[in-house]
């Protein structure tokens, strides 16, 4: 008796079987990287997440958040809803003193600025030194307000603190956003320069430069959005007017500020 497989028939069909088994093979191999890579980019969000949030900044972020989508939730059920809104408003007071203590000894972050890099010209060494004076002023009296808001100093002091140091923060903030848009136009300059470059797509250093040049103008650019974002803040303290003072003026002025710093701390 002759073998099974020595049949012409029963070869075909022996072959089509194991070519259907290898592709399910490769069907199933393929399933499984898809679920190997999503699994991958899920740990790597969650690292980068553990390592945002272990940040001073990322923390603040995440709490500024919480504390303007809380103020405009409150304007928004303050007529309809008053006890979500009291929640709402217990919720944005408390985040508000948070961020007041997670920012404890800041101011010296303006100090360490200008000793240790106060800027590559004259010029922006001067408004370097404007910015980080002004944010020092804001950093440190803020400190009085967080204790004058909690209890530990007179209450009467709340509102003298607040115009302190809200006027530093306007002031340090006009000068950081003046300092990014020379630094935005030098670098526009700078990639038409080397976008004028002959055979540019088949240099890899200058197509590198005009990449990192790209990048710090977005990242310059969500800094003058936050800054922006806060001065609007600032003026409310120091100027009150129906437009600044607005909840949903300050609540997307708050957003902003939140979300643009959320991007430029992100763990790239």
């Amino acid at each position: 008796m002759g073998s099974p497989f020595s049949s012409p028939l029963l070869s075909a069909t022996d072959l089509s079987i194991r070519v259907s088994l290898r592709s399910e093979d490769l069907l199933v191999e393929k399933g499984l990287d898809r679920n190997v890579n999503k699994e991958d980019a899920t740990c790597i969000r969650v690292d980068k997440l553990v390592i945002f949030l272990a940040k001073r900044d990322g923390i603040d972020k995440l709490v500024k958040t919480f504390q303007y989508v809380s103020k405009i939730v409150y304007w928004h059920l303050e007529t309809t809803n008053p006890d979500t809104a009291r929640r709402a408003k217990q919720w944005e007071v408390a985040s508000g003193l948070s961020r007041k203590a997670f920012r404890s000894g800041r101011f010296l972050t303006g100090f360490n600025s200008i000793r240790r890099n106060p800027g590559s010209t004259p010029t922006f060494r001067f408004l370097s030194v404007l910015a980080n004076a002004g944010e020092m002023v804001y950093f440190f009296f803020d400190h009085f307000l967080w204790v004058s808001r909690i209890g530990v100093l007179d209450s009467k002091l709340a509102m003298k603190m607040s115009f302190i140091s809200a006027f530093g923060e306007a002031f340090g903030y006009i000068f950081f956003i003046i300092s990014d848009f020379i630094i935005i136009k030098e670098g526009l300059e700078a990639q038409r320069k080397l976008s004028l470059e002959p055979e540019m797509e088949k240099i890899a250093e200058t197509k590198e430069n005009i990449r990192k040049i790209f990048a710090d103008r977005v990242m310059r650019l969500m800094a003058m959005a936050a800054n922006i974002a806060d001065l609007v803040i600032a003026v409310a303290d120091i100027e009150p007017n129906p437009v600044c003072n607005h909840a949903v003026t300050l609540g997307i002025s708050g957003l902003v500020s939140a979300w643009a710093g959320w991007y430029r701390n992100w763990p790239s």
